[in-house]
C-alpha cells in the first residue's frame, strides 16, 4: 500500500480527486496541516463523490507530528518529495510497498527546509517550460471579451497562477500529479492489471 501525503493542502476539489485516487488503489491519504479548507467542505466531498467513506485518511497538525507518529527521519528511503526543483524524475526513483509520496500546497509546494533536508528524496516531473506552454495563450481569448483575460494570461496551460520573471516551470495541478506519480509507483510494483 502506498502512501499520498499532502502537505498544507489549500484546495479541497483537489484532496477530494486524490481521495478518491486513493480508494481506488488501496492507498493511503495523509493530510499534513495546516488545511487551507474545513474536511466537512462541500467541494472536498463533490470530489471524492461516494469514495470519501472509504477513504483511509488521516490528518496531522505538522511535519513534524506526521513524522513523528509514521517513524520517519531526514532521508529516509521511503520518501518521495515531489518538487519542481528536483534534477531526478519520479521515473528515475524506485518504489517499494510502503512508500511515502508527498506533494506540497497548491501555491508554493513543499517548504525549502524539508527539501534541503531530503535533498536525495527530491523527485520532478518533467514538464514544458513556461515559454512553450504559454504559447497558445491567444487561443483563449481576447482582452475585454472575458473579463477574467488577464488573470488567464498569469496562468499556465494547467491553471497554475505563475510568475513569468520565474526561473522554474510550471507544475501539473495537485490532483494530476499524485495520479502521475502514484501509477507509476503501482507499476513498478505489479499493481493488478497494469
Amino acid at each position: 500500500m502506498f502512501n499520498i501525503v499532502l502537505v498544507a493542502p489549500e484546495i479541497p476539489a483537489n484532496t477530494g480527486n486524490i481521495g478518491r485516487t486513493c480508494v481506488v488503489t488501496g492507498s493511503r491519504l495523509h493530510l499534513v496541516g495546516p488545511l487551507g479548507f474545513s474536511l466537512d467542505e462541500k467541494s472536498l466531498h463533490r470530489a471524492g463523490l461516494g469514495y470519501w467513506e472509504s477513504l483511509d485518511v488521516t490528518v496531522y497538525e505538522s511535519w513534524a507530528d506526521f513524522a513523528e507518529k509514521n517513524a520517519l527521519v531526514a532521508g529516509d528511503a521511503r520518501l518521495h518529495l515531489l518538487t519542481k526543483k528536483a534534477r531526478r524524475t519520479y521515473a528515475e526513483a524506485s518504489y517499494q510497498d510502503g512508500d511515502f509520496l508527498v506533494f506540497g500546497c497548491e501555491s508554493v509546494g513543499l517548504p525549502e527546509a524539508l527539501l534541503a533536508a531530503n535533498a536525495e528524496r527530491c523527485e520532478r516531473i518533467p514538464m514544458l517550460p513556461d515559454v512553450a506552454s504559454l504559447d497558445n495563450a491567444r487561443d483563449w481569448g481576447t482582452p475585454g471579451e472575458r473579463p477574467d483575460h488577464a488573470a488567464l494570461l498569469a496562468q499556465d496551460v494547467c491553471g497554475n497562477f505563475i510568475d513569468p520573471e520565474d526561473y522554474r516551470i510550471s507544475a501539473l495541478n495537485l490532483s494530476n500529479a499524485a495520479a502521475v506519480v502514484l501509477y507509476e509507483a503501482l507499476r513498478q510494483t505489479g499493481f493488478a492489471g497494469m
